[in-house]
């Protein structure tokens, strides 16, 4: 009897023990939380976004694919104050990313770069800073961009994706220029 008991007591604390350990997250809740820790959500439009659950696709704003990887996050218009942390570079099955008409500030992260999978970048109205990251130009996915109405400078790439959006994508940048204007190419100042 005090064996069974003793091994009862040994499973008890080991559940115990399981239980109030955090989840461990894959690369992609631990982009999506890193984005979390770095903005105001004045609107509580990410209250879902729980660090401790180990799968962000019960959160809401995301889509995920059958192997529970974000492939779509679509928080659009949602007072959302902060930057973009480079971690989202991580996000290796990302198709959409929608962080449209929001307060968003600081660069375009390079790591974006890394988005092989991305169809749709809509980033635009909201204090962006910085250049155009040249990484951009190595996503042949890459169908829709979207960064108008933003503080970006510098010179817009022109190749890759790039050679096909329309002017509209980057207007309202007062500071970022057209490779082909004829204006000298010095981002420097950027």
């Amino acid at each position: 009897m005090a064996g069974n008991l003793a091994k009862l007591a040994a499973v008890i604390l080991l559940v115990a023990a399981v239980a109030s350990s955090p989840a461990e997250g894959n690369g992609d809740s631990d982009a999506l939380t890193e984005f979390r820790r770095g903005v105001v959500d004045p609107d509580g439009a990410l209250a879902s976004w729980d660090p401790n659950l180990v799968d962000p696709c019960t959160w809401f704003h995301l889509v995920c694919d059958e192997d529970k990887r974000v492939t779509e996050l679509v928080i659009g218009g949602n007072n959302i104050d902060g930057s973009i942390p480079p971690e989202f570079g991580n996000l290796e099955n990302l198709a959409g990313l929608d962080l449209y008409n929001n307060n968003i500030s600081g660069p375009i992260p390079p790591s974006f770069g890394k988005l092989k999978s991305l169809v749709t970048l809509r980033l635009d109205h909201n204090r962006l800073t910085g250049p155009i990251p040249n990484e951009l130009v190595g996503l042949s996915n890459l169908s829709l961009l979207g960064v108008s109405n933003n503080d970006l400078c510098g010179t817009i790439p022109s190749s890759g994706p790039f050679e096909h959006f329309p002017p509209s994508s980057f207007a309202n940048n007062p500071r970022l220029r057209n490779p082909g204007m004829g204006v000298y190419n010095d981002d420097s100042g950027c």
